[in-house]
């Protein structure tokens, strides 16, 4: 099977250069890819229902023959559409198609049929709109794949069935015979040919449950090589005293259990001489990760090193600049800032600075892994939002130094099990508790109908003194009915909001732009920031304590939360109102947990539990190779999956025996698709 992935997509018959660019845009570059590009789900047309028996709303097949069929008739917009009046022997039902001239020429009058839609009741009885259509001999199971503009599930499942064909009898499968005996697992060989075309749904169960197990192993095995590639150099310097206690005692407040319990584990790590400390330290919004920092870097300063601090913007960089010349204020460590805004005689300065050992901690945007950045002794690197960097920024940065500690700060919470795997590299802190004092954001779930009342609170606060956000999913609007910040931000102008002072920030804007807006917003230029979610991360505004925010059936709980972090942060009570006309229930149940609890994990849980892993950062930033079938909400697979890593692991550390090459071609093969990873960069 190995062979397939290096055979093009143009080997099949009817892909062409064109078809080979839209497979391309799905991740397809290969018909090993196409193989392993399996359904999202299923059609189960085996067993067709009556017209009556139809479920409301709900997706079915209906057999039924044609009764009637009027010639298509062109619309507005030049689009054609034409309806048959289909009979099962007992009710009719209306179908209705558009653009769709082809399935007119074979919907002849008398014709049986097999449609798989959604059978709606309206006014003249029952309907079904842009049905698929098959013949009787048609039925089965048909998978339907995720899909781009020019290339539909059965353009898709055509090229599979093609390349399915071309597997060999035998697939080589990468999972030795013992995990498959141990587990009760199906052969690749069975679970590749019946997750695309499977006979039945135990079929698909098997499959799945089969190729879930191994991406999970795979990932395990590859998380576990990348930590213990990343232990094999002991560490340059080393804690010899630890200083953690004096520090806090110079603190004008009292730190928590967990901050306590956090610094002291940081500090364990770097008194080793095996290997350099590698730790995240993960807490929500508020709960205190700056002051561990400032703890941890108190004893590395006292004992000889230099910190490095990286945020992924100026503003974050700034902000950690001024917490930590606070917090450290009076200890005659010294703190310097760098940044791509300095000017150039600035820079020098601070390079100089940085060579000679004249500041001990320097905290910076990407400016500090330029060539002219060279520390006397760095001994500790620390970088921010970790998913915020790809893998070869911070690499520069550690090279900076000889095996330096490294620590990791996040304050996206997500569950113990999920951060095990992101992070998988690293060992993990987790500071749940928050300090006294810190607010509950009220938080309120509406629809668009109360939305004018909304925008009176928003400006009752604005008139008071104080700052908003409203946050929408889009920033121009195409055919979806998703707000867009452009348009809204136009909207707003006749609306209470109209009179202040606004301005608008999304990812498309460039770097210095966003920096320029999101100044503007903390210095209290502006009023209102209406934001995609790149205000998501790495702005304090503390005047800030209104969070809206639009369409919010679109976020999951754990974005959610993290927005709803943006405010909160001042004296001033704070509110979050999200905004959904949503009816689903599943979707309901999700927003209200939010108006229920302010605590990231429980949220996070149940986003977990409700929608599964998903995206826990709201756009794939993290590096966390993609799983396509595996989901971490599967407790007994991520458990086994363990299981047998340590085994595997322990018995052949380096993968090098004959049964397991199968499975370091796959640890390559998935973690070579998430970035620039050197330990795995061989191609396979």
């Amino acid at each position: 099977m190995t062979s397939l992935y290096r055979l093009p997509l143009t080997r099949l018959s009817g892909v062409g250069t064109k078809k080979e660019e839209l497979f391309a845009r799905l991740g397809i570059e290969s018909i090993g890819d196409l193989i392993r590009f399996y359904p999202r789900s299923y059609e189960d047309w085996r067993s067709p229902c009556l017209i009556a028996d139809a479920p409301a709303n709900g997706l079915c097949c209906v057999k039924a023959y044609v009764e009637k069929a009027r010639p298509p008739a062109r619309i507005r917009g030049g689009m054609t559409i034409f309806r048959i009046k289909v009979c099962d022997g007992y009710d009719y039902m209306t179908v209705t198609f558009f653009n769709q001239k082809y399935v007119y020429e074979k919907l002849s009058a008398g014709g049986e049929f097999l449609f798989y839609g959604i059978v709606r009741s309206g006014d003249g009885g029952r309907e079904m709109t842009s049905p698929a259509v098959s013949s009787p001999e048609g039925c089965g199971i048909h998978p339907v794949y995720p899909q781009t503009a020019g290339l539909s599930t059965k353009q898709i499942e055509n090229a599979v069935r093609q390349a399915v064909n071309m597997l060999p009898e035998k697939t080589n499968d990468p999972l030795p015979g013992w995990i498959l005996e141990q587990y009760g697992l199906c052969p690749l060989d069975f679970a590749v040919r019946r997750i695309h075309f499977p006979e039945s749904m135990e079929d698909v169960r098997k499959a799945r449950e089969r190729l879930a197990f191994e991406e999970m192993l795979i990932l395990q095995l590859g998380m576990a090589m990348l930590k213990g590639a990343g232990r094999r150099k002991a560490a340059c310097m080393r804690i010899e005293k630890d200083f953690t206690e004096e520090f806090f005692s110079l603190l004008p407040f009292s730190p928590t259990g967990a901050q306590r319990r956090a610094a002291m584990e940081c500090i364990s790590d770097m008194s080793r001489t095996d290997h350099p400390m590698n730790r995240l330290i993960q807490g929500d919004v508020g709960s205190g990760k700056t002051a561990v920092a400032a703890a941890v870097c108190y004893s590395a300063v006292k004992n000889g090193m230099q910190c490095a601090m990286m945020a992924p913007t100026e503003i974050l960089a700034s902000q950690h600049f001024d917490s930590l010349s606070g917090l450290l204020s009076g200890t005659g460590i010294r703190i310097s800032l760098l940044t791509g805004s300095l000017t150039a005689a600035k820079k020098r300065e601070v390079y100089q600075l940085i060579e000679n050992g004249g500041t001990d901690i320097v905290i910076g945007t990407h400016a500090l892994i330029s060539e002219s950045v060279r520390f006397r002794s760095l001994g500790l690197v620390i970088t921010d939002e970790q998913h915020r960097f790809g893998v070869a920024q911070r690499a520069a940065l550690i090279a900076k130094g000889e095996s330096p500690h490294i620590m990791v700060m996040s304050a996206t919470p997500i569950p113990r099990t999920l951060a095990l795997m992101i992070f998988g590299d690293l060992d993990l802190s987790v500071l749940d508790e928050m300090p006294p004092g810190r607010k509950k954001v009220d938080t309120f779930l509406i629809d668009s109908a109360k939305r004018q009342r909304a925008f009176g609170f928003l400006k009752k606060q604005v008139d008071s003194g104080r700052q908003c956000y409203i946050v929408c999913p889009l920033v121009e609007q195409n055919d979806s009915e998703l707000q867009s910040a452009e348009e809204y931000a136009e909207k707003l102008k006749d609306t209470p909001l109209g009179s202040c002072r606004t301005a608008i920030l999304h990812g498309r804007m460039k770097a210095k732009e966003k920096e320029a807006v999101m100044a503007a917003f903390s210095s209290g230029e502006i009023q209102v920031l209406i934001s995609t979610t790149v205000i998501e991360v790495g702005i304090n505004v503390p005047d800030a304590t209104v969070m809206m925010i639009e369409n919010a059936e679109r976020f999951g709980l754990s974005q959610l939360h993290q927005l709803r972090g943006r405010v909160g942060r001042g004296s001033d009570k704070s509110y979050c109102i999200m905004v959904s006309d949503s009816e689903g229930a599943v979707t309901r149940e999700r927003l209200k947990v939010m108006c229920m609890t302010n605590d990231g994990f429980r949220i996070a849980d149940e986003d977990l539990r409700l929608r599964g892993p998903g995206d826990f950062f709201g756009s794939r930033q993290h590096g966390l190779p993609e799983l396509k079938v595996a989901g971490m909400s599967d407790m007994v697979i991520l458990d086994q999956t363990q299981d047998a890593a340590r085994s595997i692991l322990e018995k052949d550390p380096e993968l090098s025996d004959k049964e397991h090459r199968g499975l370091m071609f796959e640890i390559k093969r998935l973690f070579g698709k998430s970035g620039d990873i050197p330990f795995f960069s061989e191609s396979p």
